[in-house]
């Protein structure tokens, strides 16, 4: 069978599979369910096109793994096609433990699970399907590869996952002020001291990409329309489970009963093969189903904010620099209670209250390093010129409420 396959990508053009593994992978069943499930979650209530999904980003990714490692070898660093392959597993495999609605349902479905533990896990159990040799891709996964560098180019801040979310995620929304000169970026990278670094002359497209990324976190992420959204469906879920697990039926398929039924830990993932053989087969659609069959329920709250949305009848959002005053929480709280008829308790599904943040870069941490003409690795805020990437690095709060838009109408 011919494994070197070609992918058409509206991004990127022509992607190519370069080796047996790596097709392997990308046609074994626990990523072909990426195509399952939206990279930006419920963003495309805000933004209708954007609708691709984890499947289209893994391979987005490999891609530009394969660039920047071209790219590296071509400076005289020592590559080995082992390491390059590993490389390139490790970034496609990345995101493979993600849930459905990505990062919106994250801490809904499952009690403290990060997707990256069950990223891992499930690259443990490929690698023992793979007779081993997922092994190198996992030691670069974890940061136990000694050659540094490989893990930043998975996971750091200037990593090709962030690369290619950041213009796929332009190019799908439409929000042309998020598309990075990538290709440029990747042709800057070096490897000094055992860290990946940008050439100094590459410095202005690192202030872009920052720039970006602030942008699209404000514009698209973090957009307080999709912020409401995805309060509404953690509500759903929340509601979901809680009423599953006091015995009141909640229709919905097989695996979805199960998590709502159910409070896991990794170590449960571990201990129990067969939870993760009903995770690999849960995606958006088995979510979506369920809330169409909820809209029906006989519990108003979880029918009400089913139907909510399915018809896109999103709760209205408040945004302030501070938080909110406790009076003005509790005034809404009640009027919730009065409008629908509810409990003190009941009311916390319908008036929800949290906060956002953002920082484009996070200084203090794994910087991004700079390779000086005089041959010094130096952070970047620290060799721009310009002020931007200092002011880059200030963390930005906005505290946030949403509640029903029927309660506007009576007096806050």
């Amino acid at each position: 069978m011919n494994k070197k396959k070609i992918f058409n990508d509206p991004v990127y053009g022509f992607i190519t599979v370069p080796s047996d593994l790596l097709f392997d992978i990308i046609q074994h069943p626990y990523f072909q369910r990426l195509r399952r499930i939206k990279q930006l979650g419920l963003t495309e209530f805000v933004y209708p096109g954007a609708l691709h999904t984890r499947f289209h980003h893994a391979l987005g990714a490999m891609h530009l793994m394969n660039i920047a490692l071209q790219s590296l070898s071509g400076k005289d660093n020592i590559i080995t096609d082992r390491e390059c392959e590993a490389s390139m597993a490790a970034i496609l495999l990345h995101d493979v433990g993600h849930g459905p609605f990505s990062h919106a349902l994250e801490t809904a479905i499952f009690d403290q699970v990060p997707h990256e533990q069950i990223s891992l896990h499930i690259m443990e159990l490929l690698n023992e399907e793979f007779n081993g040799r997922l092994q190198l891709a996992i030691d670069i996964f974890t940061d136990n590869y000694h050659r540094h560098f490989f893990h930043q180019l998975v996971s750091s801040q200037l990593d090709v996952d962030r690369l290619d979310y950041l213009n796929r995620d332009s190019f799908y929304t439409g929000v042309s002020e998020g598309r990075i000169g990538a290709d440029r970026l990747l042709k800057m990278l070096n490897v000094a001291e055992d860290q990946l670094v940008v050439e100094e002359k590459g410095i202005y497209s690192i202030e872009n990409f920052l720039v970006s990324r602030r942008l699209m976190y404000w514009q698209v992420y973090m957009h307080k329309t999709v912020t409401s959204a995805e309060q509404m469906v953690m509500k759903i879920m929340q509601r979901a489970r809680e009423l599953t697990q006091n015995g009141i039926d909640v229709p919905g398929s097989p695996n979805l009963q199960f998590f709502l039924r159910e409070s896991l830990s990794i170590l449960d993932f571990e201990r129990d093969p067969t939870i993760l053989k009903r995770f690999v087969s849960l995606d958006d659609y088995d979510v979506w189903s369920g809330i169409k069959a909820w809209a029906e329920h006989t519990d108003k709250i979880l029918s009400y904010l089913s139907t909510c949305m399915l018809e896109r009848k999103l709760f209205k959002i408040m945004l302030s620099p501070t938080p909110f005053e406790e009076d003005f929480l509790i005034g809404i709280r009640e009027l919730a209670q009065d409008y629908f008829d509810i409990s003190a308790e009941e009311a916390h599904y319908l008036v929800v209250e949290g906060k956002i943040s953002n920082n484009a870069y996070e200084s203090g941490g794994e910087n991004i390093n700079v390779l000086t003409k005089q041959s010094l690795v130096v952070d970047v805020a620290v060799a721009s010129d310009l002020p931007n990437i200092q002011a880059l690095s200030k963390k930005v709060e906005k505290y946030y409420v949403c509640y029903p838009k029927e309660i506007t109408r009576m007096s806050l």
